[in-house]
This record gives structure tokens, C-alpha cells and sequence, in this order.
């Protein structure tokens, strides 16, 4: 197997505290500079896996740090430079506990609850008569508070954040207005691409200055879904699943093997092979995702080579 890494233990100058989440690892230094290390891991159903997918951080960072450069045009962002194929470097902002979860098509979770009879998801209603996959007459905004760790994310409307102060109604009109201007170029850079954006997340915060800004990553294929757009509607009419780009298939094979992040259940066994399957998928989400071809960094001692280049750059 290549070599991952699945945990981060540095001590940058100047270093004043580490948050470690699902998969990115924040290192906060002094003058609100943030370093942001995007581990191997892999997360489905809010649980993270036990192995680490080769690859995969360096693979989300690098798609979201080309995301941010093709949107900063119309959404400020956190981000200042990438000194290491894994890491980001930008400015601390205090986040809002929300993501926006943005929707394109009835896919994923909200097909789910589709099916289970539901036809108001956060709020929002969802037309009678829709099959899975569809297109939304227009993108839904469905929001989902931010979990700490090991709690699931949860599903919530836009009325219920504001009553509960979340965040401010003043703020929610611009995080709103971004998450549908990201959304909407987004899906221009997938169309370029022969893809569909289906639906996405973006997660905001707040400069010292009040400023909002986008944070994490962006139109990754960890917080996004992706279709093929060739033989998307013949697909539709026909009843046939979708061609996706999008970690969905990890969580269909985890649900295949009898795992849905439910109490009791245990992760399935995942096989080296299966993993450099994982790792080949997500090569190839980056490479159609970005038009790019994938180049492997060196992945030896990964903990020495972004300690070098982080303190080089800092």
C-alpha cells in the first residue's frame, strides 16, 4: 500500500492552537494565519473510515484551492497561498456553525427522504411527481448545522437558524446570495467539463474585520456531486441510475456492506484493493473535475515534506 497520512502532529512557529476534523487538520498560528492540512482521510455518514485513501488529501486540496482562484472574482475567500500539495494557508475567520448545502437535482439525501414520503426538506418544498435525479425547477438551499465531532450534521431550515441565532438574518442574506453565485459558476466550470453540478456545500466565516468569507474546500468531489452530462437524459427516461463523480459510490458500497454510520453497525473491512480502487476514483474525479492531469507528489515521508514547505513558506 502507499503511504497516507491520516494524522498530523506539528508545531509551527508561533503555533497557538489545532483543530482536527473530519479530514482537514487547522493549525491556528499568531497574526490570524491559519494552516490547513488536508489529510487522507476518508469521511461517509459523518464516520470516519480507518484507513486512509492515497492520495486523496493532496486531491482535495488542490481542486479546492483551483475552485477558489476561478470564484474569487465573485466571492472573497480565506485563502492566501499553498505552499504544500496538502495545505492551505489563509486567514483565520471565526466560522458560522452552518453549512449551505446547495441543490441542483433531487439526489443523495434529499432522494432519500423523496422516497421515504417527505416532500419538505429544511423548509423547502419539493414538487409531487419528481423521479430521482431530476432537476429542481430551480436550486433549493437546504442548510445543515455544523457538527461537532462524532455528531451527525443536522437538517435544519432557514427559519429555525434564525430563531435559534445562528446566525444573523443579515448575514444569512449574504451567505445566501454567495452560496447561489458559487453555485451558479460552478456549474459553468462542471459544463465546460462535459459534468453536472448536482449539489454542493460551502461553509463561510468572518474576518476580524466582519468580512465573510468562503472557508474549506469547494466543488471537491467530497463535498459535491458530479454526473456525467453525456447520456444524462436518456439515463433520466430510461430509469437508469446515473453516471456520478462523487464519493457517493463509497457510501453505496458502504451501504451495500450493510453499514449507514447507525449506532451498532461496523465499518466494513476495506481490502488494499478496494482502497487503491478509492484512490484510482479519485484520481480520476480530479482529473475530469479540473480537465488536468493528476500529478502524484512525493509521497515518501509526506509529514517531513509539508513540515519543509510550510515553514519554508512561513
Amino acid at each position: 500500500m502507499s503511504n497516507t497520512i491520516t494524522d498530523t502532529n506539528f508545531n509551527f512557529p508561533g503555533q497557538q492552537s489545532v483543530y482536527k476534523g473530519k479530514v482537514r487538520e487547522v493549525y491556528a498560528l499568531e497574526n490570524d494565519v491559519l494552516v490547513m492540512v488536508a489529510t487522507d482521510r476518508l469521511s461517509a455518514f459523518d464516520v470516519v473510515m480507518p484507513k486512509g485513501i492515497p492520495y486523496k488529501g493532496q486531491i482535495l486540496n488542490q481542486i479546492a484551492t483551483k475552485m477558489m482562484a476561478a470564484t474569487a472574482d465573485i466571492v472573497p475567500n480565506w485563502l492566501v497561498a499553498t505552499p504544500d500539495p496538502n495545505v492551505a494557508i489563509g486567514h483565520a475567520c471565526i466560522p458560522f456553525m452552518v453549512e449551505m448545502v446547495i441543490r441542483g437535482y433531487m439526489s443523495g439525501h434529499a432522494a432519500r427522504e423523496y422516497k421515504a414520503g417527505k416532500r419538505v426538506l429544511c423548509g423547502v418544498a419539493m414538487p409531487e411527481g419528481m423521479k430521482e435525479n431530476d432537476a429542481f425547477p430551480e436550486p433549493i438551499i437546504t442548510p445543515a448545522t455544523k457538527a461537532e465531532k462524532g455528531d451527525h450534521d443536522e437538517d435544519i431550515s432557514r427559519e429555525a437558524l434564525l430563531e435559534r441565532g445562528i446566525v444573523s438574518a443579515a448575514d444569512y442574506e449574504v451567505l445566501e446570495q454567495y452560496t447561489h453565485a458559487l453555485f451558479k459558476r460552478g456549474s459553468e466550470i462542471a459544463a465546460d467539463r462535459g459534468l453536472i453540478l448536482v449539489d454542493t456545500k460551502y461553509e463561510f466565516g468572518k474576518t476580524k474585520e466582519g468580512k465573510i468569507v468562503l472557508i474549506d474546500e469547494i466543488h471537491t468531489p467530497d463535498s459535491s456531486r458530479y454526473f456525467y452530462a453525456d447520456g444524462y437524459e436518456e439515463r433520466q427516461e430510461r430509469g437508469e441510475p446515473q453516471k456520478q463523480l462523487s464519493k457517493e459510490f463509497v457510501r453505496q458500497w458502504l451501504i451495500a456492506n450493510g453499514f449507514q454510520g447507525l449506532e451498532g453497525q461496523t465499518v466494513p473491512e476495506m481490502t488494499d484493493a478496494y482502497i487503491e480502487s478509492v484512490s484510482e476514483r479519485y484520481i480520476e474525479l480530479y482529473e475530469n473535475i479540473t480537465g488536468e492531469s493528476f500529478v502524484k507528489a512525493d509521497i515518501t515521508d509526506i509529514q517531513q515534506r509539508i513540515e519543509s514547505n510550510v515553514l519554508a513558506y512561513l
